[in-house]
C-alpha cells in the first residue's frame, strides 16, 4: 500500500491522487492508504473513501486524527462526525451491510497520554463510529438521495451519529468474553502501576 502524506515529505506521496496513480503503475495489488491524519483543512476525506473504494483501489487505513498539523492524536477524538461518515461509506462500498474488507491500523503518536489508555479510547471510538454507522436505514436514505430531501438525509444521518450505542457495545464485549469497558478494566487491573514499579527497581 503506498502512504499520503504531507507535500513536504519529500520521500512520500502528496496526495491520494499520486498514491492512486502509482497504485496503478505498480499493478492491481497495489493499494491506497488513507492516513486520516495527513490531509489538508478541510479535505473530504469520505469522499476520498468513496471513490477509492469505487475504484477497488482503497487498501485500508491509518486511523488517526488531526487539529493543527500532523498531528497523530487519539482516532475521532476532534472530527467524530467525519470517522461516522468513513464508516458509512466503508458500509455502502461492503457487503451484506459490513465495512468493506481493508486493513485498519492505528497510527498515533502520544506524547502526553497513557500509550496503552490512549489506544484503548482509539479502538472503542473506532467500534462506536462504526456501529453508529450501521444503524443508519439505508433504504430510507436511498429514497431520500433519489428525491433529493437534503435535510431529511442529513437529519437522518444525525440521528444514526447521535445513537448512543455504549450499552450494545458492551454487551458485545460481554459476549465475547471481554470487558464491558475496556478502558475502565486496564485502570482496575494495575497494570500501568506494575510497569512503573517494575522499570524504576
Amino acid at each position: 500500500m503506498t502512504n499520503i502524506q504531507p507535500a513536504f515529505y519529500h520521500t512520500d506521496l502528496a496526495d491520494w491522487g499520486a498514491s492512486y496513480t502509482t497504485c496503478q503503475a505498480l499493478g492491481k495489488q497495489a493499494k491506497v492508504l488513507v492516513d486520516t491524519g495527513h490531509h489538508a483543512p478541510g479535505t473530504n476525506i469520505e469522499y476520498i473513501v468513496a471513490w477509492l473504494l469505487d475504484l477497488n483501489a482503497l487498501g485500508g487505513f491509518h486511523f488517526n486524527c488531526r487539529k493543527y498539523a500532523d498531528d497523530d492524536l487519539l482516532v475521532g477524538s476532534s472530527q467524530p462526525f467525519e470517522l461516522f461518515s468513513i464508516f458509512h461509506e466503508l458500509i455502502n462500498g461492503g457487503a451484506a451491510g459490513r465495512a468493506a474488507k481493508v486493513a485498519y491500523m492505528l497510527d498515533q503518536s502520544h506524547n502526553i497520554e497513557n500509550k496503552i489508555e490512549a489506544i484503548i479510547i482509539s479502538v472503542m471510538n473506532v467500534q462506536s463510529a462504526y456501529a453508529k454507522a450501521l444503524c443508519i436505514n439505508r433504504a430510507e436514505l436511498a429514497k431520500m438521495q433519489q428525491a433529493g430531501d437534503v435535510m431529511g438525509t442529513h437529519r437522518l444521518l444525525h440521528e444514526a451519529f447521535e445513537t448512543d450505542v455504549r450499552p450494545l457495545l458492551a454487551v458485545m464485549r460481554e459476549e465475547q468474553g471481554l470487558p464491558a469497558d475496556p478502558f475502565h478494566a486496564f485502570r482496575e487491573d494495575g497494570h500501568k502501576a506494575r510497569i512503573i514499579a517494575e522499570r524504576t527497581k
